[in-house]
């Protein structure tokens, strides 16, 4: 058994055409099956409902779910079989996230947090292309 702990990021599409409550009980459902088996989740990311690049059995849309855990290498099996399991998910990915990446997340972070606020973007105007019919009429 690997008992290391390692940075991990899923990914899934949820069934869209669920209402908010059985979509939250579905991503609850993952989020146990990683806590249960030894992981503990970092971060939540719900990015909405989204139109998919193509039909996924036979539908249009999907609400995107992103989770960062930490958890062992054990825990990839139990999790994919929840996913496998649930006909209300239609696609999932599991990445571990590298060493590399981590360090320019947190890099990025630490960049964001020293930087000044931004001042608002300046409101460009043109000139319109063409000119109100308040003009009289050319003979």
């Amino acid at each position: 058994m690997d008992s290391t702990k390692r940075l991990y990021e899923t990914t899934f599409i949820v069934n869209a055409s669920l209402d908010d409550p059985q979509v939250e009980a579905v991503i609850t459902r993952v989020q146990d099956a990683i806590t249960k088996n030894g992981g503990a989740i970092t971060a939540v990311n719900k990015w909405g409902r989204k139109r998919l690049s193509y039909p996924i059995s036979k539908k249009t849309n999907g609400f995107y779910v992103n989770l960062e855990f930490t958890a062992p290498g054990s825990l990839l099996a139990p999790l994919e079989r929840t996913f496998q399991l649930d006909e209300l998910i239609l696609r999932h990915l599991t990445i571990v996230l590298d060493q590399r990446a981590i360090k320019a997340r947190e890099a990025a972070a630490a960049r964001a947090a020293a930087a000044p606020p931004e001042a608002p973007a300046p409101v460009i105007t043109r000139e319109p292309l063409f000119k109100e019919q308040d003009e009289e009429p050319r003979p």
